[in-house]
């Protein structure tokens, strides 16, 4: 469980979300700090992506409030959100496909520097831009690929890439929404072992949307658990997990009258 001693970075308060009569997110409550990395899970339809997208701006909350470091966001646009420290990769990759995997990344590290989004080889010329570019490169582990095009990467190699891009933006929260999605069974523990590494090294707060148990178990610091759009569980992985009507929910087994 995250220590609430600590002042966190991201927090949800009530947050809740309706769609006519639906509520997909019901008055979630909870708080990130720097350092950790929580995993958001429950079965199909729980909410998860809603609560997401809630975060990052993608939809507005019916009620409800979202804090980064402690400042009222919830009305803020995404890119507000994201000049302030709020990076998310969804589920698609998001990329300049027909970008070199070094153009992607200064293009991204350029605009954080106020230095626009003309011309990468502009922005190539200046050194503290291309040590940053470099040194995001080594991180994902695509230095030997800088020059080939990002539609010429494998799928995992791709998230790799995009993760560059959200660490070019230079965020205190990271936000993973099933990254793993569609990846071999090669390049799956490649992403994760990066993932691990930038909670490790960098102290930034991450969250994580994940089916794969063995995955949440391997990273999770904590877990929260949705169903029907409200916050089921909040814990330790393991002792979360060891629960029974959490285990009954994950599979989707329970009726509303039984969690309410």
């Amino acid at each position: 469980m995250v220590n609430s001693s600590r002042t966190p970075v991201l927090q949800t308060e009530a947050l809740t979300i309706r769609f006519g009569g639906h509520v997909a997110v019901d008055r979630v409550s909870a708080a990130f700090e720097a350092g950790s990395l929580t995993a958001i899970v429950g079965p199909n339809g729980a909410g998860k992506t809603t609560y997401f997208n809630l975060i990052s701006g993608q939809l507005p909350p019916s009620s409800g409030t979202v804090y980064l470091n402690e400042r009222d966001i919830s009305r803020w646009p995404v890119a507000k959100r994201a000049r302030h420290g709020l990076g998310r990769a969804f589920q698609l990759t998001q990329l300049f496909p027909n970008l070199t995997v070094e153009e992607n990344l200064g293009l991204v590290v350029q605009a954080r520097h106020g230095l626009g989004h003309r011309i990468w080889t502009l922005a190539s010329r200046q050194q503290a831009v291309r040590t940053e570019v470099e040194s995001l490169l080594d991180t994902i582990g695509l230095t030997e690929r800088a020059d080939d095009f990002a539609r010429a990467l494998s799928h995992g190699a791709q998230r790799r890439l995009e993760v560059g891009m959200m660490l070019a933006m230079d965020p205190q929260v990271m936000m993973f929404d099933e990254p793993t999605a569609g990846m071999s069974v090669d390049e799956a523990p490649v992403l994760l072992e990066l993932i691990h590494r930038i909670k490790n090294e960098q102290d930034r707060t991450i969250l994580l949307v994940e089916h794969k148990l063995d995955v949440i178990r391997t990273l999770a610091d904590r877990i929260l658990v949705l169903h029907n759009g409200r916050l089921l569980a909040d814990g330790e992985p393991e002792s979360v997990m060891q629960l029974d009507v959490v285990r009954q929910a994950y599979l989707g087994e329970l009726s509303d009258e039984e969690v309410a």
